[in-house]
């Protein structure tokens, strides 16, 4: 458990205990870099528009071979990956290492108006679009019922 302030802004639910806190790190293999950690969280949007579900995630440098989509049963998607370590020459000297590697795991449970068997996916200039369709809203059907009397 973390009671370690962040940021100069208040946040009255800073000092509450987080029931997932340390979970991932849990999912991730254990490396020698700290570093790793950045990558495996990675940052997902979620926006609702009136005909689907758009997912998108900053993944750059990474190909769409170590990048996968799925459904789980009972309507959860996951999007998981890897990114590899550049290779090392041993003649090569280092003064700054800022990029992460690793592997990374988000699962998001959908509505159940989500037509999961119409998923589509794509990688383009390392930002992943995950698209679900929504299914139709079927307005309930009003049937008049006539007064006697």
């Amino acid at each position: 458990m973390s009671l370690v302030r962040r940021s100069n802004v208040f946040d009255p639910f800073a000092d509450f205990w987080d029931p997932f806190e340390g979970v991932l790190r849990s999912l991730v293999p254990a490396t020698s870099d700290r570093d790793t950690a950045a990558f495996a969280n990675a940052r997902i949007d979620w926006k609702e528009t009136p005909e689907s579900h758009v997912f998108k995630a900053d993944l750059p440098g990474v190909k769409k071979e170590e990048v996968k989509v799925e459904v789980e049963e009972g309507n959860v998607l996951v999007i998981s990956g890897q990114r590899s370590k550049e290779k090392e020459d041993k003649n090569d000297k280092w003064h700054r290492v800022e990029r992460s590697s690793g592997q990374f795991m988000r699962r998001f449970r959908l509505p159940e108006n989500a037509k999961v068997d119409q998923v589509k996916a794509g990688l383009e200039n390392g930002v992943l679009t995950v698209t679900v369709p929504k299914a139709e809203v079927k307005k309930p059907e009003v049937k008049a019922i006539e007064i006697s009397g």
